[in-house]
């Protein structure tokens, strides 16, 4: 059974909306290829931060809602976590969307 979440990812392309992308478009893919449904795609676009992490104070702002199991996120992450476009990943689980009544 899979379930709805909510990612955040915060991409560091360093200003270049060029470069984000590519990204977004490469991790719809490995969403997908990892058997994931995504619903939708939210681009944010570049914020800056609250205060700066070391040298990067922007980073450029994504949101995913997708269908997956729950075996998905820790694969993801630990995907992601050596991917060094991606700055920050967040998930929330949702609940199950409403089927309208005729």
């Amino acid at each position: 059974m899979k379930n709805r979440y909510e990612g955040l990812l915060i991409l560091n392309v360093k200003g270049s909306e060029d470069g984000a992308k590519d990204v977004i478009e490469r991790l719809e893919v490995d969403f997908k290829k990892e058997g994931a449904i995504v619903e939708q795609v939210q681009k944010m676009g570049n914020r800056p931060f609250s205060y700066a992490a070391g040298d990067l104070s922007t980073g450029y702002y994504v949101n995913f809602v997708f269908q997956a199991a729950p075996t998905f996120l820790a694969k993801m992450q630990a995907k992601l976590k050596l991917d060094e476009s991606i700055y920050r990943q967040h998930y929330l689980r949702l609940a199950a969307k409403a089927h309208k009544a005729a």
